[in-house]
């Protein structure tokens, strides 16, 4: 094979993992908007992903929390404001900085965190079901390694 048939190879072959991550974004963005729905009706998904990194973090300022989904203060400021509303989260004093607060899920987001998510529980364990543990491994090392910019060790 020559290289450029090589290359040519490798630009569909790239081209045909882009469309199947495509897939795997619709299906993720109905889930999030499902789960938003459930977790309170008309919640948007922006403001689901904001809910479930407070979650996943537990506890994170504003700034913190901004940067880590790399958007505006000031979108942030609003979903977390609709969160604290709906009883979601709370502000708590950061008693490493007495100028900002902490964000953290309450009792009552964590439940309803806990029920808009079971639906989906299975999903990922059902699909995976019939696959071989060693191509699961290898599809989260792959997965891990073009997420991290790296190339995949073997």
């Amino acid at each position: 094979m020559s290289e450029h048939d090589t290359q040519g190879a490798r630009t569909e072959a790239v081209r045909a993992l882009e469309a199947e991550f495509g897939e795997l974004i619709n299906q993720f963005r109905r889930i999030l908007t499902e789960n938003a729905n459930r977790v309170s009706p008309g919640m948007l998904p922006g403001a689901y992903k904001v809910f479930t990194t407070i979650v996943r973090r537990e506890s994170v300022t504003l700034s913190a929390l901004a940067e880590s989904l790399t958007a505006d203060k000031g979108q942030i400021s609003r979903a977390v404001r609709e969160l604290e509303q709906l009883g979601l989260i709370v502000r708590t004093p950061d008693p490493a900085d007495g100028r900002s607060s902490l964000l953290s899920p309450t009792p009552l987001g964590m439940e309803r965190l806990d029920e808009a998510r079971r639906p989906q529980e299975h999903t990922l364990l059902h699909a995976l079901g019939d696959w071989p543990i060693e191509d699961i491994n290898n599809l989260t090392r792959l997965l891990h390694a073009l997420s991290s910019g790296v190339t995949p060790s073997s």
